[in-house]
């Protein structure tokens, strides 16, 4: 080598490599909570599929047997429905469970199950938990909720 000649060194330095690190990080970190809200959507949005669907099984049983079927609890399997939000079949897959129960009460009278049922989805899991939306419902008259209330329909009815 001659004396005076300048050497080039091909390759990252530690400090370059930490500073890549740190922006990927911080990336990352503004990405994912955004990344999650868009997952719960998809899932709210599997869920109020798949109650339209066990509305529909209900209003085709009360034209065929004169009643809607139910009450049953979410998820449980010995009824002729489906009762989670899986389009695979598999429940394993599915985001929330569905069940059905009374109607609230219309001016004060609670209807009978053989005038009105409501349908819900629960979140199958502690794991996929989803507080802005805990339990998303609907009566065969129309009536939307989301965690219990019939007032704040957002998140789950957007």
């Amino acid at each position: 080598m001659k004396a005076g000649t300048i050497h080039h060194h091909k390759g990252f330095t530690l400090i370059e490599l930490m500073i890549t690190v740190a922006i990927v990080g911080i990336l990352g970190a503004l990405a994912y909570p955004s990344y999650l809200e868009s997952v719960r959507k998809g899932r709210r949005a599997e869920a109020r599929a798949a109650l339209a669907n066990l509305m529909q099984q209900q209003e085709r049983h009360l034209t065929q047997n004169n009643t809607y079927l139910g009450p049953f609890a979410a998820g449980v399997a010995s009824t002729p429905f489906r009762t989670h939000s899986a389009s695979s079949g598999n429940v394993a897959d599915a985001s929330h469970v569905l069940g059905a129960r009374e109607c609230q009460a219309v001016g004060g009278e609670t209807p009978e199950v053989r005038d009105c049922i409501e349908v819900f989805a629960v979140p199958r899991t502690t794991a996929l938990a989803d507080p802005p939306a805990a339990e998303i419902a609907v009566d065969s008259l129309g009536r939307r909720r989301c965690n219990s209330s019939s007032t704040a329909l957002k998140p789950c009815w957007p």
